[in-house]
């Protein structure tokens, strides 16, 4: 494990941005980023498009190890290049950001109102395969949809199962037990959440540390004990389909959290854009976050 990142995910300024939108939600961030599904033929040509999006973003003279701490890339990301150079090397290397790689493989359907995900039968080869391209860490999204303590158990059971593993092959595991900001029950399902991964933090192995990163609270500073877990390398939030402004705004008022956002990031950039154009709002969009998350 490289000591260096690991320290600086720990006690870092700044803030995670997640690039890691897979094959179901491509079509949705291209769409977003101006090229409707009409604009490109079949799987091949709309990974070389978001690849192309991400590489402007990552390119970006926005875009540095000043404000964002690390990125989540999606595994084709992983095993492409930007100038010739590994997407996690450049990112480190060239830009001074962590890369974290999202393992898992979508969602099974919903259960006692949750999903968890999809069998991983190919976990440990990803797991070798990342270490081999210099990853540091990992995550892996559930949804839960309501305060149902039978559903919530099931996720965060295979999320720390998972995660043991992912900690045995020498990676750091973001585990993301995602509450949807729409359940008429968030608050109660949070606090659930929350109650589980504090009972559950004690199974990791003695020294060993995760990450978590969870829906921004109803109620402010409800992760102040995760924040505080000695267990816990970092507590990040996802923006859950609230707009920038709005994330932010909810964000800062949870101390020690920091972003992990993804819709909020790129939220304005277009394929249209000139290169100033696309920059700028790039940095303002970076510079809001990063406030958010040190405040």
């Amino acid at each position: 494990m490289n000591t260096e990142q690991y320290e600086r995910m720990g006690q870092g300024l700044g803030f995670v941005a997640a690039l890691d939108q897979s094959g179901g939600s491509t079509p949705g961030a291209l769409k977003r980023y101006g090229i409707e599904p009409d604009g490109y033929s079949g799987d091949d040509e709309m990974f070389d498009l978001i690849h192309a999006y991400r590489t402007r973003i990552i390119t970006s003279s926005a875009f540095s190890g000043d404000k964002i701490l690390a990125a989540i890339l999606f595994e084709q990301t992983m095993n492409r290049d930007i100038d010739g150079i590994d997407v996690p090397d450049f990112l480190w290397h060239v830009k001074g950001v962590v890369p974290i790689l999202k393992v898992d493989k979508g969602l099974a359907e919903a259960a006692d109102g949750a999903r968890v995900m999809k069998p991983m039968p190919e976990l440990d080869a990803l797991l070798e395969h990342a270490l081999s391209k210099h990853v540091f860490g990992t995550k892996m999204r559930s949804f839960v949809q309501a305060a149902n303590e039978a559903g919530i158990d099931a996720v965060l059971d295979q999320q720390f199962e998972v995660g043991r593993r992912i900690l045995d092959a020498g990676l750091v595991p973001i585990l993301e037990p995602e509450v949807d900001i729409k359940a008429s029950d968030k608050a109660e399902a949070e606090a659930l959440v929350t109650e589980g991964i504090l009972s559950r933090l004690g199974s990791l192995p003695q020294g060993q540390r995760v990450m978590l990163k969870l829906t921004i609270p109803s109620e402010p500073d409800l992760y102040a004990d995760l924040v505080a877990h000695p267990s816990v390398l970092r507590v990040v939030a996802l923006s859950g389909g609230y707009s920038r402004d709005e994330a932010n705004r909810l964000l800062a008022q949870n101390h020690g959290v920091i972003a992990s956002f993804s819709r909020a990031l790129t939220e304005g950039l277009r394929v249209d854009q000139s290169d100033a154009q696309f920059d700028a709002t790039l940095a303002a969009s970076i510079g809001s976050i990063y406030e958010a998350s040190i405040t």
